[in-house]
């Protein structure tokens, strides 16, 4: 049998993709997908994000408040913590900078990153980090706050070598997503090709940037095997070979997460 994929990225509690759940699931398990990490996006909607992980082995949750939330609660340290005792809880966010859907005095974002690093650090779990526009940002935060001492993922990645180099450094992986497959993508392939295979992961983000050939339709975790295909096909290796290396680095990297 061949190795399973890993959606180390997706949204399942989203609208999107909840209403349809049990063909969503058969889906992923017909495409060879076989664990999928359900990310939190805010306090409020945390307990349908938590119920998929506790309801299906194959699913885990993470805890955060994504930085381009602004209209629920702002989490405390003591909050995220708590929230990350549960055993299903396998990282902390999506936390991190988005300078591109928010402009003007983003100190608040900054604080609430920091937040997150600190209790990432406080529970021991990984981090599970989001950054547009806001790279330089995000790594000066990442060591003053001294996340290397946990790690953790910068998903959907879009930045360059450079970036990508000294998130390396700091002991973070790189995930990629379905825009690793998008036409005007080739900046971000190179990146693809350069990534230490024990740091590689890949996602969906699902219900978002479904993969060529869907691209513009509701992506779903099956289709992380598109972003499987692209990467084996840049690095000159089995799509086998991708599946097996992103699923032993998901599981080294979320020590809380257990097969099944």
């Amino acid at each position: 049998m061949a190795p399973s994929l890993t959606d180390s990225h997706c949204h399942l509690n989203f609208e999107l993709l909840r209403n349809n759940l049990p063909q969503v699931l058969q889906n992923a398990r017909d495409n060879g997908v076989g664990h999928m990490l359900c990310i939190g996006v805010t306090l409020e909607k945390f307990p349908e994000v938590i119920a998929l992980a506790r309801d299906y082995p194959n699913i885990f949750a993470s805890v955060g408040v994504h930085p381009d939330e602004q209209a629920g609660c702002d989490p405390t340290v003591e909050q995220l913590v708590a929230l990350a005792q549960d055993p299903r809880v396998v990282g902390i966010g999506e936390t991190g900078l988005d300078y591109f859907r928010l402009k003007g005095d983003l100190r608040w974002q900054q604080e609430r990153f920091r937040r997150h690093i600190r209790a990432a650090r406080l529970i021991n779990k990984p981090l599970i980090v989001h950054t547009r526009e806001a790279a330089a940002d995000t790594l000066q935060i990442l060591r003053e706050e001294g996340a290397d001492q946990v790690g953790g993922v910068m998903h959907c990645f879009t930045e360059s070598w450079e970036t990508a180099r000294t998130a390396l450094d700091l002991g973070f992986h790189i995930s990629f997503s379905g825009i690793v497959t998008f036409r005007n993508a080739d900046a971000l392939r190179a990146v693809a090709i350069q990534v230490p295979a024990d740091r590689l992961l890949i996602e969906t983000d699902a219900p978002y940037l479904a993969p060529v050939p869907y691209r513009g339709k509701t992506n779903e975790p099956a289709l992380v095997r598109y972003v499987a295909e692209q990467i084996a096909h840049l690095r000159g290796v089995s799509v086998a070979e991708i599946a097996a290396i992103t699923t032993e680095n998901f599981f080294r990297l979320f020590r809380a997460a257990k097969a099944v």
